[in-house]
């Protein structure tokens, strides 16, 4: 963690100093806002953590509750999820008091005595070593929690709006041209009405939508036909995998997937109540919390399940649907303007819970919206960067809802069904990348460059998500992750894998160095006057040889940037490689050398030859807004 860089710090180095808007920040909700999220959600709150770190733009998230969310509905925290967190600094807190989710469990009848059911396979939960992070379960209030401790410590200042509700906006003209009618569900005003005027609304309000329906916007696809009743509960059993992930199907009775809960007494069930008729007009959603119970001792038998305490419950009927667009610019007007209204979350995708899928979607829909907002509202981007947006994750929520579809399909079927049978665990397996979050890949955008030159560095592919490797810093010779080394500050980050060269010797990392520190057309060049270097762009150096081998005196200055008022040089960016896990091998790049550029949310953008300033500076040029205004930017940590 960085700090001191402006002087002495004697108190908890995680809040950062309040800047800009975050300086007397009102407690009221403005008139006028620069970013209005709607809902307080993974996405939402995701959006405005990342949103917080723009001290200079004036975001606010309001929320129909009164207060903070008490005890979530998802519960599945996938490895780039964890990824996350790390960029927000609260990976560690969040493991420490999850369930961590090692192995899965399958229980089917037993070949001998079908009325019962037995143990038929164990896996491993990442049997590939997909990510260095764990797959967790941890409340989604918690979740949400420590996105609301960021932002509050952040220079922002930023904390919730409770008790407001969306009822409906209208885009006109101006410099705040959507006009936000909200209305006030709690406090002495309760039950009047107001109006928020906005640069930009950001819709998270839930499969539900207000901000979806004012828009336009259609949710289409499959109509629910299965449903299934959840139940998060403390109970006692014989059952002896009550403290594993199980997919348990029984000969006649249906299958339960067995989720175990943080704190060590807690779990959740999803019980299949069956196949729901057409004319069942909800019906089944009034399933009574003792009838999921006895349901479930159906299916566990010969074990049985008494329940002491329910923590909560519900009953939902499995759907995949998918809106036609993420913003509020028509299929006609694509290309004429830009978008001021963006929907996330499950506003704009809804699936099943099974695959443990939604909030972790959901909150890399906030964080890709949120970091574009920051840059266009900063100066640092055009506006055509926010059109990205929509194009992007629609993609990622389809092949979300498509997976859903086979693996729901699959936990619904009965035994006999199953050509194969092992094939439910076999396909867990198979698929393990997906649901550990990580087969995301954007195509090619003013974002994501063409992956011309992929074969210099094959571990990390153009448009998937930066996987980090160990490393040695230099100064300290602390070995690190690679990739933890990012937060999420909104910058763009730069990693230079040297060629072979000794660290300031004449070679092709030395002039690429020269080049960014000095060159007009630089990237780097575009960082305000008066803001640390390191303020638009975090610029990185691996050597090829290990800590020892690495001169840092001769590193080159851009690699070691002067920070803060009393312009320290920053000696954090340089690393060698670890000896007993060399990144280069690891990550198959090329031994000439590498320049990797990353996106502020943790996705490569491009790979180049460090000879390549002409392609880099080619790349960056649309999103560096000419002429932009200045703005008052907070020091970062790097």
């Amino acid at each position: 963690m960085h700090f001191h860089h402006h002087g002495y710090v004697s108190g908890d180095p995680r809040v950062q100093p309040a800047a800009s808007a975050g300086i007397d920040r009102p407690t009221q909700l403005p008139d006028e806002v620069d970013v209005l999220i709607v809902g307080t959600g993974p996405a939402g709150m995701l959006a405005a953590a990342q949103l917080s770190q723009f001290p200079g733009v004036t975001t606010r998230i309001v929320e129909r509750r009164a207060g903070r969310l008490a005890i979530g509905q998802a519960d599945g925290i996938q490895a780039r999820s964890v990824e996350t967190f790390q960029a927000f600094g609260f990976a560690e807190r969040i493991i420490a008091e999850a369930y961590r989710i090692t192995e899965m469990a399958f229980w089917k009848p037993d070949p001998q005595n079908p009325a019962k059911i037995v143990r038929s396979a164990r896996t491993l939960d990442d049997p590939g070593g997909i990510s260095e992070f764990p797959h967790l379960i941890v409340n989604q209030a918690r979740v949400l929690d420590y996105f609301g401790e960021f932002m509050a410590n952040s220079p922002s200042r930023m904390v919730p709006d409770y008790g407001y509700e969306f009822v409906g906006l209208e885009v006109g003209e101006g410099e705040y041209p959507v006009s936000v009618t909200l209305l006030h569900t709690a406090g002495p005003d309760e039950g009047r009405t107001r109006t928020v005027r906005a640069k930009y609304v950001v819709g998270a309000d839930g499969a539900r939508s207000k901000v979806r329906a004012s828009i336009g916007s259609v949710m289409a696809g499959d109509q629910a036909n299965h449903a299934w009743g959840v139940m998060d509960v403390l109970a006692n059993t014989d059952f002896p995998d009550i403290r594993l992930k199980c997919a348990i199907q029984s000969h006649d009775g249906g299958s339960i997937l067995l989720i175990p809960r943080e704190g060590g007494h807690l779990f959740r069930m999803y019980v299949d109540l069956g196949e729901v008729p057409a004319d069942d007009n909800g019906a089944v959603r009034k399933t009574t919390i003792e009838q999921i119970v006895a349901k479930a001792n159906a299916i566990i038998h010969p074990y049985t399940l008494d329940v002491r305490n329910v923590a909560w419950h519900s009953v939902y009927e499995v759907g995949h649907r998918l809106t036609d667009r993420f913003d509020d610019v028509l299929p006609e007007d694509l290309g004429t303007r830009t978008p001021r209204v963006f929907i996330t979350g499950d506003a704009c995708h809804t699936h099943s819970a099974k695959a443990g899928q939604g909030m972790n979607v959901s909150m890399q829909d906030g964080f890709n919206i949120g970091w574009k907002l920051g840059h266009v509202l900063e100066g640092r981007s055009p506006e055509s960067l926010l059109s990205t947006y929509s194009a992007e994750r629609q993609v990622v929520a389809k092949d979300l809802i498509d997976f859903d579809k086979v693996w729901s399909t699959l936990m619904a079927k009965k035994p006999e069904e199953f050509e194969n049978p092992s094939e439910l665990e076999d396909f867990y397996v198979r698929t393990a990348e997906f649901p550990a979050g990580f087969m995301t890949e954007y195509s090619p955008s003013m974002v994501v460059a063409e992956a011309t030159h992929q074969e210099l560095a094959t571990g990390f592919p153009v448009g998937k998500r930066f996987k980090s490797a160990p490393v040695v810093r230099v100064c300290d010779t602390n070995p690190v992750q690679l990739g933890h080394q990012a937060t999420a500050d909104g910058r763009w980050r730069i990693y230079v894998f040297a060629d072979g060269a000794a660290a300031g010797a004449p070679s092709r990392a030395t002039d690429l160095a020269a080049w960014l520190a000095e060159a007009p057309d630089s990237p780097l060049a575009a960082t305000p006057a008066g803001a640390d270097r390191d303020a638009w762009f975090d610029v990185k150096v691996v050597y090829q040889q290990d800590h020892t081998g690495v001169d840092i005196g001769a590193v080159p200055s851009v690699f070691k940037p002067e920070v803060g008022p009393f312009k320290l040089a920053y000696l954090e960016k340089v690393y060698g490689t670890d000896p007993a896990a060399d990144i280069f091998e690891l990550r198959g790049i090329h031994r000439g050398g590498v320049v990797v550029v990353v996106r502020p949310d943790q996705y490569v953008a491009n790979v180049l030859p460090l000879t390549a300033t002409e392609e880099l500076a080619a790349f960056f040029a649309p999103l560096l807004r000419a002429g932009h205004r200045a703005p008052e930017l907070q020091d970062h940590a790097g």
